[in-house]
């Protein structure tokens, strides 16, 4: 069955992203954006659709959520057993993109992934809420499994299992990603399709800009 899109259009005009403007560290600016999008009607301003390359060359994306920048680092957590986490361990190249439309902007990011300290991955397992800890137990992710009621059950079981726990051991296949930036590239929509597009390279740890044509 057709369906033809080519009619849903809308145009870009509430904000610029001009020279004159730019601070010389894109992390400075991608934090004045994500305050933005924090403050504005998006409900996961820190969702970030991440995208990796499987072993066969098929790139792969899905949505993770930011939860932490250090140190130039962007920090996400998963399971070390997923499809995620076993195409990173073939290829650490990644790109992480952020949209946040109600801004009419859009951030891209590409880098090397590679898995965090213990110490770091610990602190923020145990910062999650209970059950949150007790499912990172129980989905063997992106593994089949035979139906829902066996992901309740395994739910259950750990549930039990870590009742009279006060604290909740991290599982040893959970942890966080911390992304390399080597481009981040800032979009922001504009009249007429002639969006502003701004690109950052690093280079011998220094960052240079340049824009780019939308």
């Amino acid at each position: 069955m057709e369906k033809d899109l080519g009619h849903i259009r809308r145009e870009y005009s509430k904000h610029t992203l001009e020279e004159t403007n730019l601070p010389e560290d894109p992390i400075i600016l991608f934090n004045q954006w994500l305050d933005d999008a924090r403050k504005s009607v998006n409900p996961e301003p820190t969702a970030m659709i991440l995208s990796t390359i499987e072993k066969n060359g098929q790139p792969s994306s899905r949505v993770v959520l930011l939860k932490k920048i250090e140190d130039d680092l962007f920090i996400f957590f998963t399971n070390y057993n997923s499809r995620k986490a076993s195409d990173i361990n073939d290829h650490i190249r990644v790109s992480a993109l952020f949209f946040w439309p109600e801004l009419e902007r859009q951030v891209k990011i590409c880098g090397f992934a590679n898995q965090i300290g213990v110490q770091d991955s610990d602190s923020y397992f145990h910062s999650r809420p209970r059950d949150s800890q007790i499912g990172a137990w129980a989905s063997p992710q992106s593994k089949e499994v035979p139906d829902r009621q066996f992901l309740e059950n395994e739910f259950e079981c750990y549930r039990k299992k870590f009742q009279a726990d006060k604290q909740i051991p991290r599982p040893p296949h959970w942890g966080g990603y911390a992304i390399s930036p080597s481009r981040i590239e800032f979009w922001q929509g504009r009249e007429a399709r002639l969006h502003d597009r701004i690109e950052y390279r690093k280079s011998k740890n220094e960052w240079h800009s340049v824009r780019l044509a939308p």
